[in-house]
């Protein structure tokens, strides 16, 4: 019985030491750029890279605001994104992953969120001119909640700018319709 119980203890202790690693992991500087990659590869934009300079303004503001976890900007030199969440350990990836998720209600064409949505986290992470990045998080001192803040720099969401330019590509295909006829010429592009 007795061994029973240790080997229990020990799963148990594997299984939460397993689960902080995989919170401390989605936390790591890379993941940050990783998931902010992943979006802007999706429309055609280059990589952002991570900048501890950056860094340190956005862990500085989230020092600042440790005490009220209030969701109100820096207005410091950087765009910014900023998440709040509470019921559980949410990560840097989690936060990322809510901006982007605003896409749904991002119109390229009218460049605009649809009406009563929020696309502008979203448009900063894929800011075809941001090229460097940097993030910090922390719990709030009243436990409640885990505050993350992104800077980007150079900052996005330029009055009357678009945050790309849509491309004719598809998975490196080209396509062009051919005037003459209905048929479309296809055109793969080397890497």
């Amino acid at each position: 019985m007795r061994s029973s119980n240790h080997a229990s203890a020990l799963v148990v202790c594997a299984l939460a030491f397993a689960m902080a690693c995989t919170t401390v992991a989605e936390n790591s500087q890379q993941d940050g750029v990783d998931v902010h990659n992943s979006a802007r590869a999706a429309v055609g934009v280059g990589p952002v890279s991570w900048d501890d300079d950056i860094a340190s303004y956005a862990q500085k503001y989230v020092n600042k605001r440790v005490a009220d976890c209030q969701l109100e900007h820096s207005g410091g030199p950087y765009g910014e994104n900023l998440f709040w969440g509470t019921g559980r350990a949410y990560t840097l990836t989690d936060a990322v992953n809510v901006w982007i998720s605003e896409k749904q209600y991002y119109d390229y064409e009218n460049n605009s969120c649809a009406d009563g949505q929020v696309c502008g986290h979203y448009t900063q992470v894929v800011w075809q001119t941001t090229t460097a990045i940097g993030c910090a998080w922390t719990q709030c001192s009243d436990g409640n909640g885990i505050f993350i803040v992104c800077e980007y720099s150079p900052a996005g969401n330029l009055v009357g700018q678009r945050p790309y330019e849509q491309k004719a590509q598809e998975n490196n295909i080209l396509r062009f319709r051919a005037f003459s006829t209905a048929a479309y010429l296809v055109v793969k592009l080397s890497p």
